[in-house]
């Protein structure tokens, strides 16, 4: 174990800066223009550094200033700290990069959308390792086993607390095959869909009487719900003519699009809040997270 670094013995590290800078110049002036401060600031810096120390760093000749023989001597060693000190800074975000990004979501998220966009992720960004890690009954994001999620939320984070980046609303609507819908005679209204076989996730057994609630209808279905415990297998069931599901967000889409999945009525129900990215607010900064959030965002079709 090292032992205890004497820091009361050195000079205000912050003025080192202005002092480094002057040196490697000669010129308070351009000292001053390159750390972005003022004329006065960087005298001051130095100035601080020359009272700490007792001893005069810079003469003054003409309008430029010289370092003395205590300036050439303090010169390389402060340059040696600055520069093993951004290699240790290089070297700790290089293997920063290094370690996976934990992405926390849950299971339907994660295979019907999230896992269709990460090879592309992947080739544009391959220093970016990720790990993904899915949750049936959570809802809550998990900051001490996870980077990022992508979660809903009903209303907006804790802004204190989380960085968060809306990507879709939360819309509930019903899909059901082709084939059912075909042996229900082709349309079905709201009443008559409570006569069918429902299919409901049981985290989210509410949001049918939610939807029926929004259309201005008591729900009161004719028989028992076919109860599955994820938005993906209720999906499965719809495409396979079991019944009839109720989801949310773009997860069906490719079965819509391509006809596999029908809605049988048209009402939707836009619910508070909506999908998004979340991470902890000190996690935004950090490089990985970031790339990811941001590219996602620009990638929400």
């Amino acid at each position: 174990m090292a032992g205890k670094i004497e820091l009361r013995k050195l000079p205000p590290l912050k003025a080192l800066r202005g002092f480094e800078a002057a040196t490697r110049h000669q010129s308070i002036r351009d000292a001053a223009e390159e750390l972005c401060l003022t004329h006065p600031a960087v005298s001051h810096q130095v100035q601080l550094i020359e009272e700490a120390l007792g001893i005069p760093l810079f003469v003054q000749e003409g309008r430029h200033i010289v370092s003395t023989e205590e300036g050439r001597v303090l010169y390389p060693y402060v340059r040696s700290a600055f520069e093993s000190l951004l290699e240790g800074v290089e070297m700790a975000q290089r293997h920063a990069l290094d370690k996976p990004l934990r992405v926390h979501t849950y299971i339907t998220a994660s295979i019907r959308w999230l896992a269709k966009r990460v090879p592309q992720f992947m080739q544009d960004h391959p220093e970016v390792k990720l790990t993904l890690s899915t949750c049936a009954v959570e809802w809550e994001f998990d900051d001490k086993h996870a980077d990022v999620g992508l979660v809903y939320c009903p209303e907006a984070p804790d802004p204190g607390r989380y960085h968060w980046q809306p990507l879709f609303d939360y819309t509930l609507f019903t899909v059901c095959s082709p084939d059912f819908l075909a042996q229900c005679g082709g349309t079905l209204s709201m009443a008559e869909l409570m006569a069918q076989p429902l299919i409901t996730i049981t985290t989210e057994h509410q949001n049918w009487h939610g939807w029926f609630a929004s259309a201005g209808l008591e729900f009161a279905p004719a028989m028992p719900s076919i109860m599955v415990d994820t938005c993906a297998m209720a999906l499965e069931m719809a495409a396979a003519g079991r019944g009839v599901a109720l989801i949310n967000g773009p997860f069906a889409e490719p079965e819509l699009s391509e006809g596999r999945l029908v809605m049988p009525v048209p009402h939707r129900e836009k619910c508070p809040g909506s999908w998004g990215l979340i991470c902890r607010k000190d996690m935004r900064d950090n490089l990985r997270a970031r790339t990811l959030i941001d590219w996602i965002a620009a990638h929400v079709d």
